[in-house]
């Protein structure tokens, strides 16, 4: 009777492990990274934006920082949300400061 009880004891703090690991492993996936610049994003670049294509937005070219510089960044698809529009991520100033708004669906 006395195992049956330790073990009974032991599975709940067995359980109790890989829940708590999942729920630490799980945050970041929430987080975004804030990107704040103290210089201006060079110009938008002129694309030519594709023919509509089923089932896909088209999510325009920004520019992103890569730690010393902006790089361009080329249109691309996204997959459609039925239900909401896409809003494209751009660049924000603040005073001094630009920051980068992610593009996301909004319905």
């Amino acid at each position: 009777m006395n195992v049956l009880r330790s073990l009974f004891k032991w599975r709940k703090s067995l359980l109790l492990v890989p829940m708590a690991l999942a729920a630490l492993a799980s945050a970041p996936v929430f987080a975004q990274q804030v990107v704040i610049i103290q210089q201006a994003p060079p110009p938008m670049r002129m694309e030519v934006m594709p023919g509509p294509r089923s089932g896909y937005a088209w999510d325009q070219g920004h520019w992103r920082w890569e730690g010393r510089g902006y790089v361009w960044l080329p249109g691309h698809w996204q997959p459609v949300r039925y239900g909401a529009h896409w809003r494209p991520g751009h660049w924000q100033a603040r005073g001094p400061n630009w920051f980068w708004v992610e593009g996301h669906w909004v319905r």
